[in-house]
This record gives C-alpha cells, sequence and structure tokens, in this order.
C-alpha cells in the first residue's frame, strides 16, 4: 500500500512507473515517486522515463512536473487531458509501444480527437510493437468502444533499434466513456495472418521467416498468410534488422497476437537466425492460444482499466492467466479509483473444457462511471 499526504500517493522506486503516472492522468491524483533507483551507479530516472512525461505533458493542460537534482524523487500532478495534434521524438531505448500503450489508455477521454505523430523504434525485444498495439490494444479497446470508425494506426516508417528512425500516426476520437461487457467465449480459431519485415538487409531474410513460421502453423490449421513488408530508403528507418508478427481471429472476434524481432548485432547481441525467429513467432502465438481467453496477454490490463471506467454495471471477462504486469494494475487501480475485482477460476463448457490452459481466470467489476467531462452531449 502507498503513502498519503493529503491526497497525493506517495511510491518508492521505479516499477511500474508508467501505470503509476498513466493512472494519475486518469484519476487527477497526484503522485510522489521517491528512490528511483538509489542503488544503482547512475541513480535516478531513465531518459525514456523523462521522455514518457515529456509525452503526459504535451497531452494534458495544466500539469505540474517537479523532479529533484539527481533525478531520484519525482512529483505528479496531472493536468486536464486535452489531446489535439502532437509530434513526439520516442527515446530510441525503447520502443514507440512503450509511450503509444499510455496513449490507447486514455486518448478517448481527451478534450480534443488525439493524432499524436510518434517517431522511434518501431520494433524492438523489449517492448509491444506498432504491429502488437494495432492488432491487439485497439482491437480490445474496440469491444468496450461502440463507434470505433475513427480509431486508427497508420504505420509510416519502420525503425529498428538502435537508431530507430522509424514513424506512426495514431488517431484517436473523443468519447463520453466505455460501456461494460460480458465477454466469456473465446471462440475456435478460424484463420491466421502476420506480416515479416526486413529493414535494410536482404529481402530474402523475410521470406525465410515466413517459410518456417508457415511450416509450424500449418500443422494446426490451413488457412495461414503471412504477407512480406519490404521498405525502402528513408521508410526502412535507420538500421538494420527484420521480425515477424502474427495474428490469429476466433470466430468470437477474439484476437491473439505474437511476435519476434532481430537482437541488435551493433549492441554486442548474438545475430539472430530468420529461421529460429519464425519459429519462435509461430511458437509464440500457439501458446498465447493456449492461455486463452476474450483479450491476449498483452492487453490484459486495457480491458482491466476499461472495465473499471465503464458504466455503473457489471462487467465480466474471461482472461488466460494473468500476468505480473496485470496484477500490479488491478494494484494501482484499487490505490488511484478505489476499483477491485473479483478474481475466479473459469470453468468452460464440455466441448472446450479439453482445450487450452486450465487457469483461465473470470475477472468481474462494477464500472465507476466515468465520464469524459469534456465530451459535448447533445
Amino acid at each position: 500500500m502507498p503513502a498519503k499526504r493529503g491526497n497525493t500517493l506517495i511510491y518508492k522506486g521505479s516499477n511500474y512507473l508508467r501505470q503509476r503516472l498513466i493512472l494519475s492522468v486518469l484519476s487527477g491524483r497526484p503522485v510522489q515517486i521517491t528512490d528511483i533507483r538509489i542503488q544503482d551507479e547512475e541513480p535516478g530516472l531513465k531518459e525514456f522515463e523523462v521522455n514518457l512525461i515529456r509525452l503526459l505533458d504535451k497531452v494534458t493542460n495544466g500539469t505540474i512536473i517537479e523532479l529533484n537534482e539527481t533525478g531520484t524523487s519525482l512529483y505528479f500532478q496531472p493536468g486536464l487531458l486535452y489531446g489535439g495534434a502532437i509530434e513526439h521524438d520516442c527515446c530510441t531505448e525503447r520502443g514507440i509501444g512503450y509511450y503509444l500503450e499510455a496513449l490507447v489508455m486514455f486518448g478517448i477521454f481527451c478534450k480534443q480527437p488525439l493524432n499524436a505523430k510518434l517517431k522511434g523504434v518501431t520494433s524492438n525485444n523489449i517492448d509491444p510493437s506498432v504491429d502488437l498495439i494495432k492488432t491487439s490494444l485497439l482491437q480490445t479497446l474496440k469491444k468496450f468502444v461502440l463507434d470505433d470508425d475513427d480509431l486508427e494506426l497508420k504505420i509510416c516508417k519502420r525503425g529498428m533499434r538502435p537508431l530507430g528512425g522509424g514513424e506512426v500516426i495514431f488517431r484517436c476520437p473523443v468519447r463520453k466513456q466505455t460501456r461494460p461487457v460480458q465477454l466469456y467465449k473465446s471462440g475456435m480459431v478460424k484463420r491466421i495472418r502476420g506480416t515479416a519485415y526486413a529493414l535494410r538487409v536482404s529481402p530474402a531474410m523475410a521470406n525465410r521467416i515466413v517459410e518456417k513460421a508457415k511450416g509450424v502453423l500449418l500443422n494446426f490449421i490451413p488457412d495461414v498468410y503471412i504477407s512480406v513488408d519490404q521498405r525502402n530508403g528513408k521508410q526502412a528507418g535507420n538500421s538494420p534488422g527484420f521480425g515477424i508478427h502474427l495474428l490469429a481471429e476466433t470466430n468470437e472476434g477474439t484476437f491473439y497476437s505474437a511476435e519476434q524481432v532481430s537482437n541488435v548485432v551493433a549492441n554486442g547481441e548474438e545475430p539472430s537466425i530468420p529461421e529460429d525467429l519464425g519459429i519462435a513467432a509461430a511458437q509464440r502465438l500457439l501458446y498465447e492460444i493456449y492461455l486463452g481467453g476474450v483479450v491476449d496477454s498483452t492487453s490484459q490490463s486495457l480491458a482491466i482499466l476499461c472495465m473499471a471506467l465503464g458504466d455503473k454495471d457489471v462487467s465480466k471477462l474471461v482472461t488466460g492467466p494473468l500476468s505480473d504486469y496485470s496484477i500490479w494494475f488491478l494494484r494501482h487501480l484499487r490505490d488511484f479509483l478505489g476499483v477491485t475485482f473479483k478474481l475466479e477460476p473459469f470453468v468452460e463448457d464440455e466441448e472446450y473444457s479439453k482445450n487450452g490452459s486450465s487457469s483461465k481466470v473470470l475477472l468481474t467489476s462494477i464500472g465507476i462511471g466515468y465520464t469524459n467531462i469534456s465530451k459535448r452531449t447533445l
């Protein structure tokens, strides 16, 4: 449990800093984070964390940020969500997905429709890629927002570590609130799609990835199609690399995503083999399908947030085993918004009981009726 001083929540350490800042913006509660990496050789906030705070400052009006000289203590008092058109150069130490995840979580509650141009690394081995954000998080958000025609993520340029050079445009409409859901059935996988990309390397790399990934997936389902995204010049970013993103869709409208990205040889990492990458991505997708649920592991925290903020009604949703990130998100939701969830094992119908993981979780909550006060109603 965090300490409190008035309305301010006080945490120690840098763990889950992004969660705390996102929920601070949504709840309007100030947060103070102390003892940030005080035991490290380089104490204080990292460059990518400072970069995230700058982005939050751009999206809001009236945010107050106080950082001590060593960067080991941060006071963050959020302003009002404004949105509008913004441009932001993301720190190449982390991927654009690290920043996009925050925008997806509160974009619909801005005063003006969000039109964000982000530049940096589109894929790495640490954060969700922009492809994963597009197919996983945006599809999950659409389950809670009825009118989603204006929700868009466009990949203009791809960029790999360490130099980046990628560019995406994220457009998010303004909505009054999210709706309650009752989602139990994940369905059976009916097709698998994917995209393999090779930037500033031989195009044959992407074809080798596709061949091995399809070799694994065709053992389970015949409808598999993986396209190749070969870019040249500035659209290929500033660093060489390759990777693959896979998406499985079920007959109930559930999406499972997985990806693999090559290592950065310039940073001293072992060179990646395209065939190994393709096999690993296919196996990761099969594992996501095995875990089950109506959202994949990447989107658990977004689904939990939308349930908590929804109308004052009961929402129920089935997920696979909760990730550590999701468990901490539940704890932070309790701290900032006072929302608690009922968690219980989910037992499927006999028809599906022998399929997938037996550790599925049924999440139940009552929304707090969070409303976008800037959204005009007729």
